[in-house]
């Protein structure tokens, strides 16, 4: 017995499964470890996750049994573990994760979009133009020193900048724009990814113990900046499960629909998609009578466990192309891309923009589109309202990193 059209076999079902399992729990065991306070919390599941990708690589790179087939039954393509369960994994992940960000935020999202409207707006573009600019420059630079055809080296390096944005929409419509050279972007891609989560990862735990910050105060001013608290839901409400399930699938199903659809090389994707009905739900709370909000409870649940499934799916298919690709140029490379416009966003928000501490690093995290690094932060904060922020930034961030994209592959192909 075989599902997913013939793709998965019993056998490598349990395999995967396994193979999550034994990741989350080594990954959090390895979250745990404490340098001078500073820790990988969930994104220890990341490190674990591309380990087990470099070391089983040839494993998970072999074409599995049987490939993609026509209308006639003939197989026109293949794909890989990586490429069929994996993506499972990730998506899943992502959805959890991201539909519970939107309802976690969306009772102070608008507010505290509405006050600070031109700040994170203005942020978004500035951290999405720096990292273009960056990829530019090494574009122009690193040209010199290749044999690569300049088309491919491009979308190498455009590649590596949304690796390092860690930006999914960007990836694809970087593919889409490269025509012949698509694999190219996927390489880069691979290689960034790496420094592009563990970076911004560490940089939100980093900077509060570099500016000695008073969390107590900071989390005071986090408040302060929003024009909205959180809503209590009202008890006549209708709930139509104990834990708030079913509204929260359903934010998710629609999310997906909405996501889905294109314009042009453009779309929200499943990601912009979920966070927007979310958020949605969770600014309204209520369809008349029936409740649209889920239990705290199972909103941190649901979190946690969407960014550890969507860090697993990630970090092993990363840590399998690693293997196959990796340049240390490349690599540095990628880290430039994430560097660069992180700190230019975060001394544009705290010098120019005067943002709280927090309401800056919220901004980072959406900005620079990164969904471990909010999981990290609400940590490091000790409260879900730097998701607001997240939030805010987060939809500018990612069309500008398409525009971006697909602008790097025009000029300098």
């Amino acid at each position: 017995m075989e599902l997913f059209n013939g793709y998965l076999s019993i056998q490598e079902i349990a395999f995967l499964m396994l193979s999550v399992l034994t990741i989350a729990a080594l990954g959090y065991v390895l979250g745990r470890v404490t340098i001078k306070g500073i820790s990988l919390g969930t994104a220890g599941v990341f490190l674990v996750a591309l380990i087990f990708g470099y070391v089983f690589h040839e494993q998970l790179t072999q074409q599995l049994m049987v490939g993609v087939k026509d209308t006639a039954g003939n197989v026109v393509d293949h794909v890989t573990f990586v490429d069929q369960a994996l993506k499972i994994v990730d998506n899943v992940g992502l959805i959890l994760f991201v539909t519970a960000v939107g309802f976690i935020a969306g009772p102070n999202f608008f507010g505290n979009f509405k006050k600070n409207f031109k700040s994170y707006v203005l942020l978004a573009v500035i951290i999405i133009a720096s990292g273009g600019l960056t990829c530019a420059g090494c574009i122009l630079i690193g040209r010199n020193f290749t044999d690569w055809e300049s088309g491919e080296f491009t979308a190498m390096m455009t590649g590596l900048l949304s690796g390092a944005l860690t930006s999914t929409p960007g990836f694809s419509a970087a593919k889409d724009a490269a025509g012949e050279y698509k694999d190219a972007v996927s390489v880069g891609y691979g290689i960034a990814y790496i420094f592009g989560v563990l970076g911004v990862v560490l940089f939100v735990q980093i900077m509060p113990k570099l500016m000695k910050a008073d969390m107590n105060k900071e989390r005071e001013l986090l408040v302060a900046s929003g024009s909205s608290k959180k809503k209590e839901s009202p008890k006549d409400l209708i709930e139509m499960d104990d834990f708030g399930i079913m509204p929260f699938a359903l934010a998710a199903v629609l999310g997906i629909i909405i996501g889905s659809f294109k314009v042009g090389h453009f779309s929200l994707s499943t990601t912009g998609g979920c966070l927007l009905i979310s958020l949605i739900f969770g600014h309204f709370g209520r369809c008349g009578r029936v409740c649209l909000m889920p239990k705290d409870s199972t909103l941190k649940v649901f979190r946690e466990l969407g960014l550890m499934f969507f860090l697993i799916g990630a970090g092993v298919s990363g840590g399998a192309k690693f293997a196959q690709y990796f340049q240390p140029v490349f690599f540095v490379y990628g880290i430039f891309m994430t560097l660069i416009p992180m700190i230019i966003g975060f001394l544009f928000a705290k010098y120019v923009l005067k943002l709280s501490l927090l309401n800056n690093l919220g901004s980072i995290t959406g900005g620079m589109t990164s969904t471990p690094a909010l999981g990290t932060l609400i940590s490091t904060a000790g409260t879900e309202d730097v998701a607001s922020a997240y939030a805010a930034t987060y939809p500018v961030a990612l069309i500008s990193v398409v525009l971006v994209s697909q602008f790097l592959i025009i000029i300098f192909k």
